[in-house]
């Protein structure tokens, strides 16, 4: 049976070539459909789909795939996998639509619960972030140079907090009230664990709804890079646990000898 790092540059790949089709909708005109839970849906997140699902069924092709634009698979079943991919063709539809760049493709494996493969790619920006157990966690840029990531030493006195560009919540802001003074950065989609990754960012706090293909792929990439993602309890973060396909609230951060937990009510 293949393991994860062998795979991950056909992975890279196919998430590359989904970000290509995406880009040939991003720079025309496109209409916006609503889905049944009121998210926005485009053509940019089905061809993406058909991109990665074909691409993954060729590259492996007796795993199960679990993408938000193929989600309706009973629990029973999906708990019966011990490996299977897990992909958002599109994620942050909400700024592919407000036309700001801060989308991506998110291609994760998932291990018995843990994500150990990951690829993030952001078409518009050209730049790639990826992790797999041997590899580590790695940046290509849009100028094709790579690099090693790495999460930074917080400084306490003024953490760097990210704030989501579309889901800002009371409970996020009242976490804030409770931090020293911080610095907020502002980013759409998973690349706020790329930015945590990167070193460029420290702490994001996500106190509202996520589906677990949001954070699958970037989550796999910060624990690459020495940080963590854990529930409120303290726990990690798993998938495939739940009957639902909904997160519960967690902490992503890149310190992990600095007590983030201790901010919560």
């Amino acid at each position: 049976m293949p393991q994860a790092d062998p795979l991950l540059p056909d992975v890279i790949a196919i998430a590359e070539n989904a970000g290509r089709a995406i880009l040939d909708v991003y720079h025309g005109d496109f209409g916006v459909e609503q889905k049944a839970d009121d998210s926005p849906l485009t053509a940019a997140d089905l061809v993406a789909h058909r991109v990665i699902a074909a691409g993954l069924r060729e590259l492996t092709p007796d795993w199960p795939q679990l993408s938000e634009e193929g989600a309706d698979i009973d629990a029973a079943t999906r708990h019966g996998w011990s490996r299977y991919w897990l992909i958002d063709p599109l994620d942050g539809t909400k700024e592919f639509i407000k036309r700001n760049g801060q989308f991506t493709v998110n291609i994760a494996l998932i291990e018995d619960g843990v994500p150990v493969l990951g690829v993030v790619h952001a078409p518009e920006l050209d730049s790639t972030w990826s992790a797999a157990p041997r590899a580590g966690a790695t940046k290509r840029e849009a100028d094709g140079s790579q690099r090693a990531l790495s999460v930074a030493t917080v400084d306490p006195a003024r953490p760097r907090v990210l704030v989501s560009s579309s889901h800002r919540t009371p409970e996020v802001d009242a976490l804030l009230t409770r931090m020293p003074d911080f610095e907020p950065v502002a980013m759409g989609s998973s690349l706020k664990f790329c930015l945590i990754a990167e070193g460029e960012a420290d702490f994001y706090p996500r106190l509202g709804p996520t589906s677990e293909w949001d954070t699958g792929a970037a989550h796999a990439v910060l624990t690459a890079a020495g940080g963590e993602v854990v529930e409120l309890t303290g726990n990690p973060l798993r998938y495939n646990q739940r009957d639902g396909l909904l997160n519960p609230h967690f902490l992503a951060f890149g310190d992990t000898r600095h007590d983030w937990r201790q901010y919560l009510d």
